[in-house]
């Protein structure tokens, strides 16, 4: 144990926290956690773990949801400036566009997205549970963004009309699929499982579309013993410590700078100094809160 973890374990002790990090950020950052999970685990876990400080090691609007389910604690992002491109993509005027276009839509979001838009939606939703999550909409069509994939794939499995903006994860969507092919030819006994971020294309050749939280369950259940992880690329790390006795390779070269920003050091400081706080205005916390409800409680 480095000295750096040693000076965490105390402070996560004294300032009563819990440290959660998302199954992309990178392995000394998992070691630390508390709890690794999904958007919608780590959702959850805030809500209804027993601290008063949460630790979020993920991108901005992991903290900012955590903040909306969490009012009474305080929710620490080390790194603020670790952000989400494709949160980023869509701003509350190409939201409002969408929605003035398709009057009779409820509206769900994405979680990947900013607290404003999640403000102005119906519910939001994850990978794990998008499917549900629109199919519980009350209306036969809805607006839905800002990923198109993900977007894409609900729609193929709903029987709802989908308005979708036009957005992606730049990662996910600039899979190389030349290297799914290779690897799938190197090892042909393995199970492909990809994300719906991913390109349609990856989706025609997987044994299975699936959001990380997913793709464990997949595995407990599978009796393969050899899986290809087409998400980005801290996943496998998670579902090797998960399941040590399978074997696992990343798939597609996905990977998300922004998830790799934050660092031990940066976990000591940020219990250190107790901050940065993230703070979100108030009325807006509370338009998203209904939003970030259904998200938590579907599926």
């Amino acid at each position: 144990m480095t000295d750096t973890v040693r000076a965490i374990d105390d402070l996560r002790r004294r300032r009563r926290a819990a440290i959660l990090a998302h199954s992309y950020q990178p392995a000394d950052i998992q070691a630390l956690a508390d709890f690794v999970g999904d958007s919608l685990e780590l959702s959850r876990a805030a809500a209804s773990m027993d601290c008063e400080t949460v630790v979020l090691c993920g991108v901005r609007f992991m903290a900012e949801t955590a903040a909306v389910l969490a009012p009474d604690r305080t929710v620490l992002h080390p790194v603020p400036d670790a952000g989400c491109p494709l949160a980023s993509c869509m701003d509350t005027s190409g939201l409002a566009a969408l929605q003035n276009d398709h009057p009779g839509a409820r509206t769900v979001v994405y979680v990947n997205s900013s607290i404003e838009a999640k403000a102005m939606s119906w519910a939001c939703c994850t990978s794990a549970n998008a499917t549900a999550v629109v199919s519980a909409a009350p209306s036969g069509e809805v607006v839905f963004g800002p990923d198109r994939n993900l977007g894409a794939f609900v729609a193929s499995r709903t029987g709802k009309k989908l308005w979708i903006f036009d957005g992606g994860c730049p990662p996910h969507h600039s899979m190389d699929l030349s290297d799914v092919a290779r690897k799938r030819r190197l090892w042909p006994d393995a199970k492909l499982l990809v994300h719906p971020e991913a390109p349609p294309a990856a989706w025609a050749v997987a044994d299975a579309v699936l959001g990380t939280g997913a793709m464990i369950s997949f595995v407990r259940d599978s009796s393969a013993s050899r899986f290809l992880i087409g998400t980005e690329s801290g996943m496998v790390h998670r579902l090797r410590t998960l399941f040590p006795d399978r074997e696992f390779e990343p798939v597609g070269s996905v990977s998300c700078p922004d998830m790799k920003k934050i660092t031990p050091a940066d976990v000591l400081a940020s219990l250190e100094r107790m901050e940065p706080v993230t703070r979100i205005d108030p009325a807006v916390a509370e338009a998203a809160r209904a939003s970030v409800a259904r998200m938590a409680s579907i599926g």
